[in-house]
């Protein structure tokens, strides 16, 4: 069912109408009394999900024959919203009382609306718009805080980003010379049938698919497009690096999980082992990468690098098994809530000399801030995988959709991933836990009360959906054996 019903995008709607008048009503603000824009951002979140709940049963649709609102397009609303609130909290301290403050909330508006329009496209062209939509508004907040170290990443965001960019337009132009189409459906029927004849087709179509799938593997950070994460990581304020290691990754991993069953066959392009060797070696890389970190940011950077290789192995058993969907989303959103706490973390702990940038500033950690330990190391070991956090029901369904997939071999290099980041997880707690004589003589570490309740809440929730989840799954009943 298609329709024109602008109606059906509240929450879409909501975000942009928020960004406009936030970039108005700061135009006459007083430079150092910006905060009703942040609270215009809240709003607007608040009424996107209360819209996102009332939408959740209706049937599903396609809005202006490119923009499906379905299951999944409403499930990837609410974890943008949720993480979009979580990265506020975490970015008050940040933002509060700069001069430049609405143009903070203006951009992580606009970077967030691209994120849900590229999960909900069903077209070529609309795809490829809510990609640059979720990409140059962050460009422009990496750099925000106008620092030698913030310049240098946004440079190398913007310039990874326009590479990409330029690959992906390519690509989506040679699937329309494929296939003759940019809606994914029409995509789809032509390529079965250029692949049914023989024809040359579907060598242009894989083409252009790798060339679209390195833009969106960039969106998400994955290999071989992720070395601007590191970087963007270090070098921007970790409320920022939070939100473009998050925000932008669930867009495009629901945009590559919507796209290839439904535009591309597989008998035309083997695109399931094509998205399981990224997801091998982007959790393989990533955790490599991140052993011997002392930058707390720059290993929750890789960190984020070796997070997107388990997503994808969800989306390579696409279309294989019922499971991929629902673990997709279930990893997403536990991941949204981890990742920020951590970096909501980064943000909250201060030393004397500034923000608290290695491994060794949050010594003594637990005893002077306990709460905010605490927050971190339910982060950290969710970020592992550990039971009961959200991220460990999260792996084992998207495991467990590898394996029905047919796709065994990827859940065992998975497994063995996952106990290896231990490793470099614990590094970072241990000295949260260890005696600091230095820092006892010296300035206590301080703490930024906006960025800890983020921290605490964001630890809350994935214990929350973590044991809330499990309790539904125990409580679902067992299908009966086959005769």
């Amino acid at each position: 069912m298609t329709n024109e019903d602008p109606g059906a995008l509240v929450p879409e709607l909501a975000l942009l109408g928020a960004a406009v008048l936030g970039l108005l009503a700061g135009s006459w603000l007083p430079r150092g009394r910006q905060w009703p824009v942040a609270l215009l951002a809240v709003a607007a979140c608040l009424a996107g999900l209360v819209a996102t709940a009332l939408a959740w049963a209706r049937p599903s649709e396609t809005v202006f024959g490119s923009y499906a609102i379905d299951p999944t397009t409403n499930a990837t609303r609410v974890i943008v919203l949720v993480a979009l609130l979580l990265a506020a909290g975490a970015s008050v301290d940040t933002a509060a009382g700069n001069r430049r403050e609405t143009e903070y909330w203006v951009l992580l508006l606009l970077g967030a609306l691209g994120a849900v329009l590229m999960a909900g496209a069903t077209d070529l062209l609309l795809l490829f718009a809510a990609f640059l939509l979720a990409s140059i508004p962050l460009y422009a907040l990496v750099g925000w805080a106008r620092g030698a170290p913030a310049t240098e990443a946004a440079m190398k965001y913007y310039l990874s980003g326009a590479f990409a960019g330029v690959t992906m337009v390519t690509g989506v132009t040679l699937l329309y010379a494929a296939g003759r189409a940019t809606a994914y459906g029409p995509l789809r029927e032509n390529l079965t049938v250029a692949a049914a004849g023989g024809r040359s087709m579907p060598a242009l179509a894989a083409v252009g698919l790798v060339a679209v799938l390195a833009g969106l593997a960039f969106k998400a950070g994955a290999a071989p497009a992720h070395f601007w994460v590191p970087d963007v990581s270090d070098g921007a304020p970790a409320p920022v690096a939070g939100i473009v290691t998050t925000l932008p990754k669930i867009g495009a991993l629901v945009a590559v999980f919507r796209l290839l069953p439904a535009a591309i066959p597989a008998a035309a392009v083997a695109w399931p082992l094509l998205v399981a060797i990224l997801a091998a070696v982007s959790m393989t890389l990533g955790n490599l990468a991140a052993f011997f970190q002392t930058s707390v940011q720059r290993l929750l950077g890789y960190s984020a690098v070796s997070q997107v290789g388990y997503v994808l192995m969800a989306v390579a058993v696409a279309g294989r098994t019922a499971q991929a969907g629902p673990a997709l989303l279930l990893y997403l959103g536990a991941y949204a809530l981890t990742n920020l706490g951590a970096f909501a973390v980064a943000a909250a702990v201060t030393t004397p000399d500034g923000a608290a940038r290695t491994i060794d500033d949050f010594r003594g950690l637990a005893r002077r801030h306990p709460a905010l330990a605490a927050a971190l190391v339910v982060c950290l070991l969710g970020l592992v995988g550990t039971p009961p956090t959200a991220v460990f029901l999260g792996k084992l369904a998207v495991f467990t959709a590898a394996v029905d997939g047919g796709m065994a071999w990827l859940t065992v290099l998975a497994l063995v991933n996952t106990v290896a980041s231990l490793f470099y997880y614990l590094r970072w707690i241990a000295p949260v836990f260890a005696p600091d004589p230095e820092a006892d003589a010296a300035a206590p570490q301080r703490t930024r009360p906006w960025a800890t309740a983020a921290a605490v809440a964001a630890a809350a929730a994935t214990l929350v959906l973590g044991v809330g989840a499990g309790l539904a799954l125990t409580g679902l009943p067992t299908p009966p054996a086959n005769p």
